[in-house]
C-alpha cells in the first residue's frame, strides 16, 4: 500500500503572513486539523495544526505566568508554526509513514515530489490503509 493510494490531494494550505483567527475559520470551515505553510515560492516551510493556534508556543514563554489569548489575525502563521516539516512521498509504503507518526506523536504529514507538495496523509488516512488491508485478507 502506497502513500499516494491514501493520501488527500485537494490540499488547502497556509502563508507564512495569515493570520491565525482567518486560519482557523478556514481549518474550522474545511474540517481539517492540519494545514501545510507555504513560502513566498510555493515551498514548503511548515506545518500549523488546530492545537498550534489555540495555545501558540510564543503564548507561555514563561511557564510561571498564565498569559491571556485570544485567537485574531494580529499573530501570524509563521509565529505559531512548526518549521521544517517532515515529509513522506506519493512512492512511499504506508508503513513508513505510520511509524514515522508513531515516532513523533504527529497527527499529519505533508507529501511532497520532487520538491513540491502534492498531498497530505493523516492519521485518518492511515486508518483507512488499516481498515483495507483488515477486509483484503
Amino acid at each position: 500500500m502506497k502513500v499516494s493510494d491514501y493520501m488527500t490531494t485537494d490540499v488547502v494550505t497556509a502563508n507564512l503572513l495569515d493570520g491565525l483567527r482567518q486560519t482557523h475559520v478556514r481549518m474550522q470551515e474545511r474540517n481539517i486539523r492540519h494545514l501545510p505553510v507555504l513560502g513566498d515560492h510555493g515551498e514548503l516551510v511548515g506545518i500549523i495544526t488546530d492545537r498550534d493556534i489555540r495555545r501558540p508556543a510564543f503564548v507561555d514563554t514563561n511557564p510561571d505566568i498564565a498569559a491571556s489569548y485570544s485567537i485574531d489575525d494580529q499573530h501570524t502563521v509563521q509565529q505559531a508554526m512548526s518549521g521544517n516539516p517532515h515529509t513522506v512521498s506519493p512512492g512511499d509504503d504506508v508503513t513508513k509513514a505510520l511509524d514515522e507518526l508513531l515516532a513523533k506523536g504527529y497527527g499529519a504529514l505533508p507529501v511532497v515530489k520532487d520538491g513540491k507538495l502534492v498531498g497530505m496523509l493523516s492519521a485518518y488516512d492511515l486508518l483507512r490503509a488499516f481498515k483495507d488491508h483488515l477486509t483484503a485478507g
